[in-house]
């Protein structure tokens, strides 16, 4: 277990200020400095496990089988037209992050990028259906060995004000790589074909790069 580095300049600064706001209390209030530092330890280790970043890495012999993209629950598996990227009916999987998740995000098959795009939108809760389409999110299409194109959507949430994405197009990445992290719970979308075979259950709690959600049609 690691920091990610998405949160190291976070909490190197957060440590900053919460010592200056330690040292001030002590000067100023005594009796109430060690409630205060207290609560300051406490905050400061939920931001670290909130940026915590496990190693992880999966050895997978079948290229037909789809990765959770994330650590989560799982809260929609349904048919779906997706009309922004791929114009098509997919099988939509979705998967939830707590504040209380692991945040980094793994791509949920090996391929080569063919499309990424990052759009400005509204941060409603990820719970809802339209965060979708309506709320700041970024897609990224990975395209298998057999050309089979899947859609992966990193979606901010009310909490989450910020997506980083790690894709670069045109070049190719494992599910062992990292396709970037969303800050503070959100969700991540996977359409998939239709015919693909679905392993996961509404409600099932996910691993990122280790729960198989899907496999492919040979």
């Amino acid at each position: 277990m690691t920091i990610h580095k998405e949160g190291r300049i976070f909490l190197f600064k957060m440590f900053l200020t919460l010592l200056a706001l330690n040292l001030f209390v002590f000067a100023i209030y005594r009796q109430g400095a060690e409630a205060f530092a207290i609560l300051s330890v406490v905050i400061f280790l939920f931001f670290v496990n909130f940026f915590r970043r496990p190693k992880r890495y999966m050895d997978i012999t079948d290229p037909n089988l789809i990765i959770a993209p994330c650590d989560g629950k799982v809260v929609v598996i349904e048919p779906t037209e997706e009309n922004e990227v791929l114009h098509e009916k997919r099988i939509q999987i979705s998967i939830f992050m707590s504040i209380f998740d692991v945040h980094a995000n793994w791509y949920p098959v090996s391929g080569k990028v063919t499309y990424y795009t990052h759009q400005n939108g509204r941060f409603m809760s990820a719970h809802l259906p339209k965060s979708s389409t309506e709320n700041e999110r970024s897609s990224i299409i990975v395209e298998t060995e057999s050309n089979t194109r899947i859609l992966v959507r990193q979606i901010a949430g009310a909490l989450a004000q910020r997506i980083v994405t790690y894709a670069n197009i045109g070049q190719s990445y494992t599910t062992n790589d990292e396709i970037g992290f969303i800050k503070f719970g959100s969700r991540m979308d996977v359409y998939l074909p239709l015919d693909s075979e679905i392993l996961v259950s509404l409600k099932q709690k996910t691993r990122g790069n280790k729960t198989p959600i899907a496999r492919l049609k040979s």
